[in-house]
Order: structure tokens, then C-alpha cells, then sequence
């Protein structure tokens, strides 16, 4: 039997910043290597290509930037469509972010896999930017996932 709808991977969370300010931690790689990647060569920038690096894995992404709406949404390809969005709560100091991935390719099982850990790494990428954002705290959850992954610097 073969799937009769693909695969969406879909994470969510309330962060108790206005949404300026929780848009802008995504679209800046300063802000973002605080909480996820470890850099990124420049800001969001609509049809940028942009390079994140996560240096404790020796990996990089390379992602293309299709579309943002200040405060509002961030869309990208990597190499799957990804979407932000934004939706200020009604008291506008909160934010609900939704963090949406899809397209996945490969076998049914390849595509489900795939989805599970794309929700996996941005439950964590927002749980991270939660605590950063509301209480200034690095929980390094992206480089302690995966602890025996790291690349062991040249000795």
C-alpha cells in the first residue's frame, strides 16, 4: 500500500516576544547561530542563496531564500520547501511560529523518515529559540543531539 498523501513535517511553538523580534532572530545569523546553526554567511535576504554551517557536524546547507514578509513569514528552499510563520497572539507581546517542511522524495519510508527528522531538528531549533529569545539562555540543543557526530578538530 503506498501513501496516499506525502509527508509534512510541521512543528510549532509559542515564544513570548513580539513577533519583530522573533522573525528577526530567524532572518539574522547572529541572532540564529545563538540557538541553532552555528553560523550563516549573511541575512535572509529574498532570492539570496545562503550558506549555514553547522560546525560541531562539519556540515553546511546551502539555501535558497524565495520569499519573506517582514514579521510574518520566511520561505526557503533546503533543499525541500520550508516555511515560517509568524502569527502575533492578541495581547502582542507573544508569537505562535509554525515551522513547515514538505516535498520530501524517495520511497514512501524514505519521505517518512525524512519528515520525522526534519520535525525533530526544528521542534528542537524552536524549543532552542524559546529559551533564547524569552531568557537569554544557549541550551546548545542542536550540538548536544548528536554529541558523537562531532568532528574532532585536527590535533
Amino acid at each position: 500500500m503506498s501513501m496516499q498523501v506525502p509527508p509534512v513535517a510541521r512543528a510549532e511553538m509559542m515564544i513570548r516576544r513580539p513577533a519583530a523580534v522573533v522573525y528577526g532572530a530567524f532572518v539574522d545569523p547572529a541572532v540564529t547561530s545563538r540557538f541553532w546553526f552555528t553560523r550563516g554567511s549573511q541575512r535572509l535576504e529574498e532570492g539570496a542563496l545562503v550558506t549555514w554551517f553547522w560546525d560541531m557536524y562539519g556540515a553546511s546547507a546551502q539555501v535558497s531564500v524565495k520569499s519573506l514578509e517582514p514579521d510574518r513569514r520566511i520561505q526557503i528552499e533546503w533543499p525541500t520547501p520550508v516555511e515560517w510563520t509568524f502569527t502575533p497572539r492578541h495581547d502582542g507581546s507573544t508569537t505562535m511560529v509554525v515551522i513547515t517542511a514538505s516535498g520530501f522524495t524517495g520511497s514512501d519510508d524514505e519521505q517518512v523518515a525524512q519528515a520525522i527528522d526534519a520535525m525533530g531538528g526544528f521542534s528542537l531549533t524552536l524549543a532552542g529559540a524559546k529559551a533564547f529569545l524569552e531568557h537569554g539562555i544557549e541550551l546548545n540543543l542542536v550540538a548536544d543531539h548528536n554529541p558523537d557526530a562531532h568532528v574532532k578538530p585536527d590535533a
